[in-house]
């Protein structure tokens, strides 16, 4: 029993007669015979019987073609399946980020991958960046954005974005006077901090010790939103990251800090897996969204 005989034997049950299953197959009627034939050799039973110069199914033909039109239409289901792989990859995306980014350049990134894929469901996570990494690397995720400070071990990983990082400032401070800010604005100011393990404060402080300036540090914080958030309030000054500009507070006014203290991102993919189409569809619509 081969594909070639299910066909012509479907057809012939469609059609009810021998030429007319041929013209639908485009082959001559003795071919559809002889496959007819073939199969009832193979199956070990009659599958039409000649009435009034008819070729009527047999009963046992009418079970067969039951299983044979499942059969089909599991076929009509796989190719379906994969056109929608082709044109859409596999319909469902998992990305992680860190919250500079989150708030501020994925969501621009996510309207524009939509605009060529409404039909994928996108599931977005905000996580620390150690954990971006951990959900990639494990495969839980299909792609991550990832602040710098993160190890790179174990995940595919290319340099995402790198931008000079903006002094926030309380709206009202007389520092939003000033059309850049550098270090000896920031003596004796209460400033609020990234974690010592922050890559972007790591290289602030760099730039702070070669022009002899300490930072007078009065609340240390993982996110760049609290940065933003505790900056309004009037807490203090802080350095945020160049994305989250087009998220801030009204309250909150950003001045370049010179000389540069740049804040890095990469993006990361799980080792040693093929991306998909969706996956590059989606980074293209990150690149793009810069």
């Amino acid at each position: 029993m081969n594909i070639r005989q299910i066909e012509t034997f479907a057809a012939m049950m469609k059609a009810g007669t021998a030429s007319r299953a041929a013209e639908t197959l485009g082959i001559s009627q003795p071919a559809v015979s002889r496959s007819l034939a073939e199969l009832e050799r193979t199956v070990g039973f009659a599958l039409f019987a000649r009435i009034r110069n008819r070729l009527v199914p047999t009963p046992e033909a009418e079970q067969l073609y039951r299983d044979v039109e499942a059969t089909f239409r599991g076929l009509d289901s796989l190719r379906a399946t994969a056109a929608r792989i082709r044109d859409q990859g596999s319909g469902e995306l998992r990305v992680a980020t860190f919250p500079a980014l989150g708030i501020s350049l994925v969501p621009r990134a996510v309207r524009r991958f939509q605009q060529a894929h409404p039909d994928v469901r996108l599931t977005l996570h905000m996580l620390l960046p150690r954990h971006v990494r951990d959900v990639v690397a494990s495969g839980q995720f299909d792609l991550g954005l990832a602040a710098d400070e993160i190890d790179l071990t174990g995940v595919d990983h290319q340099l995402f974005a790198s931008r000079p990082a903006l002094c926030a400032i309380p709206a009202g401070h007389p520092l939003t006077e000033k059309s850049k800010i550098v270090p000896r604005d920031l003596v004796g100011v209460p400033f609020i901090a990234y974690v010592p393990e922050s890559r972007t404060r790591q290289r602030l402080e760099q730039v702070l010790a070669k022009a002899g300036v300490t930072l007078r540090v009065v609340v240390e914080t993982i996110h760049t939103s609290m940065v933003c958030a505790l900056v309004a309030e009037g807490v203090g000054i802080g350095i945020v990251n160049a994305y989250a500009a087009g998220a801030v507070d009204r309250r909150v006014v950003l001045r370049r800090f010179e000389p540069s203290a740049e804040s890095r991102s990469y993006l990361i993919t799980p080792t040693d897996r093929p991306k998909s189409q969706l996956v590059r569809d989606f980074i293209d619509a990150l690149m793009a969204s810069r």
